[in-house]
């Protein structure tokens, strides 16, 4: 008999067609085009077997609003180089602050550790829009012209990007806590005319100082025509256009036509391995990928609240403001998300009641390990759709959060990534939650995992990849004018099939697991694991704050050496009783291959600001490469972490 499947943990109830957005898609669907679909199953296949007639059902269920019709939903279909909607002309801002008929709604519930609260209204969001925008333009943004950001999750920011967009120029946003190579490095590509800055921050309990490492930046771009200061904690940008004089003047609310695939903005890669990747998303892509996975999957509605802690260096925070095309407010939040205690964003969801909340795993875990209850010690009772994405998250994780959370409340774990700037795999309310998978593929998403030749597998893991084009997918890689670098990013394994970078294993009915990027995947005498399944049994352990591990192959066709770092908790120690208790713990509930040959305590794992372990980094360290050549420092969340790694390297005494 095959093994018993995972426990379930959630089913959809019997009304979920009558209480949903993909319901009432479903009844429109049946309404509007006479087909009927008796299970998402069904639906999802639809949904790639009849691209034009899936994307032009969004279209006019959403109903978008083009300044000029397209003359076809997908003109070609090849990848790369698929043609979506050619002829349209439409703007994504108009479709994000929208019409006058919700003037009352709150659009934004801004939460920060540097100054007191602000909410806004739709009719005071689009009222500070017209104002940047006029004052963009007084600017001389145009069409094309690129407007980029250093800047925090702060209505501001919301507001110079809508205003952005509504000129047809293009916008690029990092990170304030981003050091200045690590922002040239992105910035320095676009070739940008004007930049917003804050001066400082507050983090924690002190205020921090960013003038200089603005002046660095706008020092490296020459192309540069006007620094615009955004008013924020105690220091200010010197030599500024101030925040009030570019909004002084009213304006018109007017929104350029641009074609579909008109650069909207462009997200960059960790550029833990060189320099980032530039990929750019366009206005209509973004807008139809977006308003499915938030109606369809995060079942975001008007009246609805979305809370997700973001930087504005990661795609959630494009994912976040996004939720406001479907009428639904967002919650910013800016500080440090676990201070003055991990069980900030948990009081934050009681005060603002989102109705979705979004996490990272590791987030998440941590507030487990921490022996946190926040169901018990908050009122979380508005959330009934709890998200988590960025990296794996075990089983332990699903659990945890319907403890906390309580049965009703449906988890969505998925991925996807910054390149398509959306999900690939995930959940619907029309799905059960199984414990320790991902529900499934997303509508529109043609997705499956590769053996090496190119054949799909089921229930063994494989590389990630998409077979059919997606609206979403980059319009192109800034700078890389005859595609070259696309190609070789996404195409290069299986031409004319996107690659994805992450190991996959889809069961028979469905589900799939994410166990970690595939360049990071532990092949030991053939038997291959993600370190995601690694990562969830050591961390674990009481004493195990967090790790990371590598495969040194051996170039003669040996089993190499397997190395696993580990931060301990406090006052624990790496003793021949807890080196035992990881390698029975991997033994048993892994495979014996996979005990560690060495096991070292480390101070801190290197990981990217938006929470991924920076394993391949590492490994090119300890093969003795240099530092500088593997990773940006000042992209990591402890710019030290790694010269641990290095003093390895260079032979220091191991345990």
């Amino acid at each position: 008999m095959p093994p018993p499947g995972p426990h379930v943990l959630w089913t959809p109830p019997p009304e979920i067609r009558e209480t949903t957005e993909v319901g009432r898609y479903l009844a429109w669907l049946e309404r509007e085009r006479g087909l009927f679909f008796a299970d998402y199953e069904q639906l999802q296949r639809w949904s790639v077997d009849d691209l034009s007639a899936f994307w032009s059902s969004i279209w006019d269920f959403f109903e978008i609003k083009a300044h000029a019709p397209y003359s076809a939903v997908l003109a070609s279909d090849a990848m790369p180089g698929a043609s979506w909607f050619p002829g349209a002309r439409l703007n994504f801002a108009e479709h994000l602050i929208g019409a006058d008929d919700d003037t009352g709604q709150v659009a934004v519930v801004s939460r920060s550790q540097t100054r007191e609260p602000v909410d806004l209204t739709f009719a005071e969001l689009r009222e500070q829009v017209a104002r940047a925008r006029a004052g963009l333009a007084r600017l001389g943004v145009g069409p094309g012209d690129r407007v980029v950001a250093y800047l925090p999750n702060i209505p501001e920011t919301l507001v110079a990007f809508a205003a952005t967009a509504s000129l047809g120029a293009v916008w690029a946003s990092c990170a304030p806590e981003l050091g200045a190579r690590s922002v040239v490095d992105r910035l320095v590509q676009l070739e940008p005319t004007v930049l917003l800055a804050v001066g400082g921050y507050g983090y924690r309990d002190r205020s921090v100082d960013r003038r200089d490492e603005v002046a660095t930046i706008r020092a490296a771009l020459p192309t540069l025509r006007h620094v615009v200061d955004v008013p924020y904690g105690e220091h200010t940008v010197p030599d500024a256009v101030g925040w009030d004089e570019l909004t002084a003047e009213p304006g018109p609310l007017a929104f350029e036509p641009v074609a579909f695939d008109h650069p909207l903005f462009v997200l960059f890669s960790s550029g833990t391995t060189g320099r980032p990747k530039a990929i750019v998303h366009g206005h209509g892509g973004i807008l139809l990928e977006l308003l499915k996975a938030h109606a369809f999957s995060w079942d975001l509605k008007p009246g609805g609240r979305l809370l997700w802690y973001s930087t504005t260096s990661w795609m959630m925070w494009n994912a976040l403001i996004a939720a406001l095309t479907v009428r639904s407010s967002i919650v910013m939040l800016d500080g440090d998300p676990t201070w003055p205690d991990a069980g900030w964003q948990w009081r934050v969801a009681e005060e603002t009641q989102p109705t979705v909340m979004g996490a990272s795993p590791v987030f998440l875990m941590g507030c487990r390990k921490a022996g946190l209850h926040p169901g018990r010690e908050h009122d979380l009772s508005s959330i009934r759709v709890f998200c988590t994405a960025g990296s794996p998250l075990p089983a332990e994780g699903y659990r945890y959060v319907y403890e906390q959370l309580g049965p009703d409340v449906l988890l969505i774990n998925g991925s996807g990534g910054t390149d398509v700037c959306s999900g690939i795999v995930g959940g619907s309310p029309l799905l059960p939650v199984y414990e320790g998978e991902i529900s499934g593929r997303l509508l529109g998403v043609a997705t499956d995992a590769f053996d090496p030749q190119g054949n799909p597998l089921v229930g063994e893991l494989g590389e990630l990849v998409i077979t059919r084009p997606m609206p979403s997918m980059p319009v192109e890689l800034w700078g890389d004018t005859d595609g070259s670098l696309y190609r070789s990013s996404y195409f290069e394994l299986y031409p004319g099939i996107w690659r994805q970078g992450d190991w996959i294993s889809f069961s028979e009915r469905g589900s799939c697991v994410v166990t970690g990027r595939s360049d990071a995947t532990l092949n030991r005498g053939g038997v291959r694991l993600g370190t995601g399944e690694f990562y969830s049994v050591v961390e674990e352990l009481p004493e195990i704050v967090d790790s990371l591990v590598v495969h040194l192959e051996d170039e003669e066709g040996g089993s190499g050496e397997l190395v696993l770092f580990v931060v301990l908790a406090n006052d624990a120690v790496l003793d021949d009783d807890l080196r035992s208790r990881i390698a029975v713990a991997l033994r048993s509930q892994l495979s014996p291959r996979h005990v560690p040959d060495m096991i070292r305590a480390v101070p801190a794992i290197p990981r990217t600001l938006t929470g991924k372990k920076l394993e391949a980094p590492v490994k090119r360290i300890l093969r003795g490469e240099p530092v500088e050549a593997v990773a940006s420092k000042d992209s990591l969340v402890d710019p030290a972490a790694l010269d641990t790694f290095a003093a390895i390297a260079l032979g220091e005494p191991r345990d």
